[in-house]
């Protein structure tokens, strides 16, 4: 089957971007930065996205576009059938079925949140009301299935199109209405009495500050931000380099990608933090900032209803485009394996993630006594966490060390695909750092994500869970030294 490639290279950065850029530039770092000390934790935040972020980018595209493969057959495509390496395209294949059984229930709440703001429901709402809202949506069964299951026809029905016609036109459209919604948003905010104070927070390094938070736990959660906002590891971006031709090098596409998720961050802090300061709310109030902080500010605006109404359609739009680019690789992975065509493989896959997305929904309400993560946990607590905390980090090890490791692609071949076309080198001189540096960091990332998950349980519970992530880390390892060369 011929391989489809994008129409134009604006629409295989604006796909992949829109890949990168989801809820967690919007929702959550707003609250990182406001929790660490604004503008301080961005330049940190910043110098880890070009030391790590963008490596680890360029390996898990040149991957792709090296093997003209899906996470599913990428391996397979690239070394002999002994490899050991071949096993990592699990980590792939159920990171991105799992990303998708509560990420599209997630993007229903933002559509339903949009839906709800035009209606006027939040316009003079107490913060009481807006808090029982959200409760009460979560425990309402048919209204949680509907605008989940109303998110999964949206984005199988663009997959349905195909790549050009489908993927990347809608694409377009969304990522374009996505930043003048944005823009617009972010100058309303700015403008607001009280803005200033925010605004200073925001842009002027407080050095105090953050040292109040502790640099080290500053530090690490601006690596781990600077990690996980670009979805690396479990080949979500990868797809996109399989459809790339070669006539531009993975650095620059790459910077390119990075710089407009980190822009769209940056402008989402400029929509929350100076409204937070104009009406008086922490910035750092964590993740119920969207669902429940926001909208009490929006019901104190003049015209809240609009702009509440135009937030949360910022938000549809950002989800979305991670939703149709996820379902654009689980559908891959049919054709790949399986040779179908892409309408079987739409509708196999739609029908599918529908009723795999129900145990996130039932979660809330009807398997609210199934708390695998402890008191107060959910259902899509337990699925992101095996995302977050473990095939993201786990997945992107498996990709740098595929393409520095002489078991498997090599950094001759990985240097060579990256830098086939025109744009920036990736440097040749970064070896030792790809080989063992960022290695180095992502096991770190890893390891003390499970210790902060799990540092407040018994020190039985807490070695018990530091234990399997030691046995999943093994296993990456495992593949990685098998002994054997690439011919």
């Amino acid at each position: 089957m011929k391989r489809e490639k994008f129409g134009s290279r604006l629409g295989f950065i604006l796909v992949s971007a829109g890949c990168a850029i989801g809820i967690g530039n919007v929702w959550k770092f707003p609250y990182i930065c406001g929790e660490y000390g604004g503008a301080a934790f961005i330049l940190i935040y910043l110098a880890f996205l070009l030391i790590l972020g963008i490596p680890v980018l360029v390996c898990e595209f040149a991957v792709g576009r090296g093997s003209r493969k899906s996470a599913a057959l990428c391996f397979e495509a690239l070394v002999p059938s002994s490899s050991r390496w071949r096993k990592l395209k699990y980590i792939g294949i159920f990171g991105c079925y799992l990303l998708m059984m509560f990420y599209t229930m997630v993007g229903g709440w933002m559509l339903y949140y949009c839906y709800r703001s035009l209606r006027g429901e939040f316009s003079g709402a107490s913060q009481e009301q807006v808090a029982e809202a959200f409760g009460g949506m979560l425990v309402d069964l048919p209204t949680m299935t509907f605008w989940t299951i109303l998110v999964c026809v949206i984005g199988f029905a663009v997959c349905l199109f195909g790549l050009k016609s489908g993927v990347e036109r809608i694409t377009k459209v969304m990522m374009g209405a996505l930043l003048v919604i944005m823009l617009v948003l972010a100058v309303h905010s700015v403008f607001l009495d009280g803005a200033g104070e925010g605004i200073r927070f925001y842009l002027v390094p407080d050095f105090d500050r953050m040292a109040e938070s502790g640099i080290g736990a500053v530090v690490f959660a601006a690596l781990s931000q600077a990690f996980f906002t670009l979805s690396l590891g479990i080949g979500a971006m990868l797809i996109f380099g399989s459809y790339m031709d070669r006539s531009r090098s993975l650095a620059g596409e790459a910077v390119s990608i990075t710089g407009l998720d980190t822009f769209v961050a940056l402008m989402a802090g400029f929509i929350v933090i100076p409204a937070c300061f104009a009406y008086g709310i922490e910035p750092g109030a964590g993740p119920s900032l969207v669902f429940i902080t926001l909208p009490n500010i929006f019901a104190q605006m003049p015209g809240g209803f609009l702009w509440s109404a135009l937030f949360f359609l910022f938000l549809s739009f950002a989800a979305l485009s991670t939703i149709i680019a996820v379902y654009e690789n689980i559908i891959a992975f049919d054709m790949d394996l399986f040779g179908w065509s892409r309408k079987k493989s739409v509708l196999v896959s739609a029908l599918l993630l529908t009723v795999l997305s129900m145990p996130a929904v039932l979660g809330f309400n009807v398997l609210s006594m199934v708390q695998p993560l402890g008191e107060n946990s959910t259902i899509m607590d337990l699925e992101d966490f095996i995302v977050s905390n473990n095939l993201l980090p786990l997945g992107s090890l498996g990709y740098v060390l595929f393409c520095t490791r002489k078991s498997g692609w090599g950094w001759n071949a990985f240097l060579e695909e990256a830098n086939a076309g025109k744009g920036i080198r990736f440097p040749k001189g970064l070896k030792v750092y790809m080989s063992y540096g960022i290695p180095a960091i992502i096991i770190l990332i890893y390891l003390q994500g499970y210790y902060d998950k799990f540092r407040q349980e018994s020190p039985l519970v807490l070695g018990g869970w530091m234990a399997v992530a030691g046995a999943l880390l093994l296993f990456v390892l495992w593949c990685a030294w098998d002994g054997r060369k690439r011919a």
